[in-house]
C-alpha cells in the first residue's frame, strides 16, 4: 500500500495529490486533521473559520473512502488516531510553526512545496545574487516573468513595458457610487456549510472558543469547482475593467473589479499558474487590455510569489523586526472590529467591511488600516497577528512580509523604499470615503482635523531623522519644517490615542 499523505487545510486542490517525483504515490491514502486548538489559541474571524472548515470538509467528501478525516484537539492527537506510528508524506507546509511540527515527527517525510510558481532554491539563488539585503519586488517581478515566460512577446514584455501602473491608478469616476462592474461569482451554501456553522455555534457555546466578526452566507469558494467558476467569471467578465481602478475605493462598492481569488489561491483550491494563464489568454484573445492583465499578473506572479519566497528567505526571526520601535497595543475597538465606534468615515467603512466579510482589497488594507496602525505606532507584531486572524485569505506567510515589511516598515526598508503612510488627501483623491465625513482631509488641526492628516505629520515628526535621510521622504520633512502650527497639529493628533477617531 502507498504511504499515506497528510493534507493540511490550505493544500486542498488536486495539484497537491498529483503524481510526480515530489508527490505522493498513486492513490495514496489521505489523512486530514481538523485541530480545534488552532481556534482555541487565537480569536479568528468567524467567516474565516467557517470558510476553512467548510473547504476542508468539502475536500474530504470529494475524496470519499480515500481519506481518513479526524477531528481532534491537536494535530499530534489527530495523527495518533489517523495513522499511529505509520510513515507519512506531507508537502512543505506554509508556516514556520507547521514546518517545525512536521519536522519534529520522525515518521513524516516532507516533500517540496506546491501551490507556488518557483522552488525555494531558485529564489534563494536569485536573492543571493542580489546581495540578500534590499530585494525589490520590481526586480523579482521582471525576473520571474522572463524565467516562466509570463506575458512575454519573445524577450520583450507584452504591450512593450513591464509595468502598467501609470494606467492603473485612476481615481474612481466622479459621482459614481459603483464601478458598474459585472457581479463576482457567489457560491451557494449546502449541508456541509450548515454543519460547520452549527459546530462553530456549539464551540462558542460549550467549548469557550471565541471568534470576532460576523459569519453571514459564505462569499468565497470552498471547493475546486467553485474556485474554477470564480476564476472563469473573473477572466471572462471582470478582468477587462480591473486595471484602471485597482487602487481606488468606493464605500458602496468594496469589491469593484477585484478578482476575489486570494482565498481560493491560499486554500490551495487554485494554482497560481492557471490564474496567470487565464489572464494572459484573455489578453491574447482580445478580451482584456494589457494594463488590466499585467496588473493582475503582477499581483499573482509578482507580489504573491515574492511574499511567499521572502517569508522563507528572511526566516522566522523576521517577525521580531521593529525598526521604528513601535510598541503601542492595539485598542479594543480595533481588535473587536467595532466600526460603529469610529467617526472617521473611511476607517469606519473599511473596518465594517472586515467585520462583515473578512475581506477588503489591497488599498484599504494598506492605506487605511495599515496606514492608521503605522501612524499610531502600534506594535507591528500585533498588527500582523490581527491581519492574519481577521482576513479570510490571511495566513502567516501572507501577512508577515506584507505587514512587517510593507505596511509597517518594521524591517527598516528591506522590502520597500519608504514607509507607506499618507494624509487624508490621498484617501480623498482615490475614494469617495471622505464625503459626508465629520473630518476634513485638508484640516491638520482643530475640531475637524482629519486623523490621517494629523497622523501623517505626527509620524513624520516622530521619525524625522530617519525620514530626512531617505530621498523618497526627505521632501516631507522639509514640508514639516515649514509648518507654523506643528505644536497644534501634534496636540490634535494625541486625541486619537485616547479613543477611536
Amino acid at each position: 500500500m502507498s504511504t499515506p499523505h497528510w493534507l493540511f487545510g490550505d493544500q486542498l486542490g488536486p495539484h497537491f495529490l498529483a503524481r510526480g517525483a515530489d508527490g505522493p504515490g498513486r492513490d495514496a491514502p489521505v489523512v486530514m486533521i481538523e485541530a480545534r486548538s488552532v481556534f482555541r489559541r487565537r480569536r479568528f474571524h468567524r467567516a474565516k473559520a467557517h470558510l476553512v472548515l467548510s473547504a476542508m470538509r468539502h475536500r474530504a467528501a470529494e475524496l470519499g473512502d480515500r481519506v481518513v478525516y479526524v477531528r481532534a484537539e491537536t494535530y499530534r492527537e489527530g495523527l495518533r488516531e489517523a495513522a499511529p506510528d505509520r510513515p507519512l508524506t506531507v508537502h512543505h507546509p506554509t508556516s514556520h510553526a507547521a514546518l517545525r511540527l512536521v519536522r519534529s515527527l520522525p515518521h513524516v517525510r516532507v516533500l517540496p512545496a506546491r501551490g507556488f510558481l518557483l522552488p525555494h532554491e531558485a529564489f534563494r539563488a536569485w536573492a543571493d545574487e542580489h546581495g540578500g539585503g534590499r530585494l525589490r519586488q520590481e526586480d523579482f517581478y521582471r525576473w520571474v516573468r522572463r524565467e516562466l515566460d509570463l506575458l512575454m512577446d519573445g524577450d520583450a514584455p507584452a504591450g512593450g513595458r513591464w509595468n502598467h501602473d501609470h494606467a492603473n491608478r485612476e481615481a474612481p469616476p466622479k459621482g459614481s457610487r459603483t464601478l458598474g462592474a459585472p457581479a463576482p461569482y457567489r457560491p451557494r451554501e449546502d449541508t456541509i456549510d450548515e454543519e460547520v456553522r452549527a459546530d462553530l455555534d456549539r464551540w462558542e457555546r460549550e467549548d469557550g472558543i471565541r471568534f470576532v466578526g460576523r459569519d453571514g452566507p459564505r462569499r468565497f469558494p470552498a471547493t475546486r469547482r467553485e474556485a474554477r467558476a470564480a476564476l472563469r467569471r473573473f477572466a471572462q467578465h471582470r478582468l477587462a475593467g480591473f486595471g484602471p481602478h485597482e487602487d481606488a475605493m468606493l464605500a458602496a462598492d468594496p469589491v469593484m473589479s477585484h478578482s476575489l481569488l486570494s482565498s481560493s489561491l491560499n486554500l490551495g483550491l487554485l494554482d497560481p499558474a492557471e490564474c496567470v494563464a487565464a489572464a494572459e489568454d484573455a489578453w491574447r484573445a482580445g478580451r482584456a487590455p494589457v494594463n488590466s492583465v499585467e496588473g493582475f499578473v503582477r499581483q499573482v506572479a509578482g507580489w504573491r510569489e515574492y511574499v511567499w519566497q521572502l517569508y522563507w528567505y528572511f526566516g522566522d526571526g523576521y517577525r521580531r523586526r521593529n525598526a521604528l520601535r513601535h510598541h503601542a497595543p492595539l485598542p479594543d475597538w480595533f481588535r473587536e472590529l467595532d466600526a460603529d465606534a469610529v467617526t472617521a468615515r473611511c476607517l469606519a467603512s473599511v473596518l465594517a467591511q472586515v467585520r462583515d466579510t473578512g475581506w477588503t482589497h489591497h488599498i484599504p488594507r494598506l492605506m487605511v488600516l495599515g496606514n492608521f496602525a503605522l501612524q499610531r505606532g502600534w506594535d507591528p507584531r500585533a498588527v500582523t497577528d490581527w491581519f492574519h486572524r481577521c482576513f479570510v485569505d490571511g495566513y502567516d506567510w501572507v501577512m508577515l512580509p506584507n505587514v512587517i515589511g510593507m505596511s509597517q516598515y518594521a524591517d527598516g526598508g528591506r522590502m520597500t523604499t519608504k514607509p507607506y503612510t499618507s494624509g487624508g488627501a490621498y484617501i480623498h483623491r482615490m475614494s469617495d470615503l471622505c464625503a459626508d465625513c465629520a473630518y476634513r482631509p485638508s484640516d491638520r488641526a482643530g475640531p475637524r482635523a482629519c486623523p490621517f492628516t494629523t497622523g501623517y505629520w505626527s509620524f513624520a515628526d516622530r521619525h524625522r531623522a530617519l525620514l530626512a535621510g531617505n530621498q523618497r521622504t526627505a521632501r516631507a520633512i522639509r514640508g514639516l519644517d515649514r509648518l507654523g502650527d506643528l505644536d497644534e497639529v501634534l496636540r490634535t493628533d494625541r486625541r486619537w490615542d485616547a479613543g477611536p477617531p
